[in-house]
């Protein structure tokens, strides 16, 4: 199976790594947060508050608040709109993003 970036005859800048929790991932100039973790096979990273409940993308375009990560320490971001940056530090969210 061919990729989208071989099917779209994409030429992106090098890959450049960012972290999820600490752990490496790939990513490509151009793409967003949530469009780097897919492509890691990432679907879910953050919890919901009380029911503790997985979420990752649903809309897509920034209307929904589901995708929320935390981005270099600054919670709440939303990951289908923040652009991913060489050396990002990404993590998981659970709830609000804050110390409760």
């Amino acid at each position: 199976m061919r990729s989208p970036v071989e099917l779209a005859a994409a030429r992106p800048g090098p890959a450049f790594t960012v972290t999820l929790d600490g752990r490496e991932i790939e990513a490509l100039p151009g793409q967003t947060v949530a469009a780097t973790l897919w492509a890691a096979g990432v679907t879910s990273w953050r919890s919901t508050r009380g029911d503790s409940r997985p979420r990752g993308v649903f809309c897509g375009i920034g209307v929904c608040f589901d995708c929320l990560v935390t981005v270099n320490d600054r919670p709440n971001q939303r990951a289908c709109l923040v652009p991913v940056r060489p050396g990002d530090a990404i993590r998981t969210q659970e709830g609000t993003g804050h110390d409760d």
